[in-house]
């Protein structure tokens, strides 16, 4: 019997981490009518054709549809006439949305927050004009781990980002079903699959700290190769008798 070759293994191994947290971390539902984000980077391309594929099981029964937002003040240019090709192979209907931000506006918020949130509020809007119950998005298993070390290092606060959130202000849940996929497996894919890259140019990109992070957890990887499954482990392992209690205000002036 031939053994599966590298790239068969690659795409074995992304499915059932796929189908592993759609499990685990219940995402779907029968007659769930899912809106897939699509930036047309990497990530958001492998989830759609992970999630068009779990449409043709059976149970439960899903539906999805799939959106791209252009926001018109950031050079960041997906390649539209290659998404719709996509979505037509893939019998997805796509919708092509248009934002904007101005950073100015709000000096407290960083401009990756304010372009984040604005696609976001473009999703929701068209998800609830649709009749979509669920918004999937492309997050791979580092964007939690970098996710998790900014708030850390920058925020003070052990916190990531939920594989499935329910929102308190729209009648919609996020899913994440790429959660438990590691970016280098994803990036292998998306060179075998030939998705053409994005073209960006982003003006705040390097207002980011999230470079900083993945450099980090790439270092960390060099210490351990295990670091990263071990990091996502410990982020459901908390052992609270073992963390020093929260001091109150008044501790602090003390």
């Amino acid at each position: 019997m031939p053994q599966p070759t590298a790239e068969q293994k690659l795409h074995n191994r992304i499915r059932k981490q796929f189908s592993r947290a759609t499990k685990e971390y219940s995402m779907l539902q029968d007659n769930d009518k899912i809106l897939v984000a699509l930036s047309g980077g990497k990530d958001s391309l492998t989830l759609l054709q992970l999630m068009a594929e779990r449409c043709r099981i059976y149970k439960p029964k899903i539906s999805i549809v799939a959106a791209h937002v252009k926001m018109t003040n950031i050079p960041y240019n997906a390649n539209l006439v290659y998404l719709q090709n996509l979505c037509d192979e893939l019998k997805v209907e796509l919708h092509i949305l248009e934002s904007c931000f101005d950073a100015s506006t709000d000096k407290r918020k960083s401009p990756c927050f304010l372009c984040s949130w604005n696609r976001r509020k473009a999703l929701f809007t068209l998800a609830q004009e649709i009749g979509c119950n669920k918004i999937a998005l492309g997050h791979n298993m580092d964007d939690f781990i970098e996710t998790m070390l900014m708030n850390v290092t920058f925020q003070g606060t052990f916190s990531a980002m939920a594989p499935v959130m329910s929102m308190d202000k729209f009648p919609m849940t996020i899913i994440r079903p790429l959660c438990l996929v590691n970016e280098n497996d994803v990036e292998q894919y998306a060179k075998e699959q030939q998705f053409p890259p994005l073209k960006k140019n982003c003006p705040y990109e390097n207002d980011s700290h999230r470079k900083s992070m993945k450099d980090l957890l790439a270092h960390l990887e060099k210490l351990n190769p295990e670091a990263r499954y071990n990091i996502w482990g410990a982020m459901s392992n908390i052992q609270p008798s073992l963390l020093p209690p929260k001091i109150t205000k008044n501790d602090k002036n003390n």
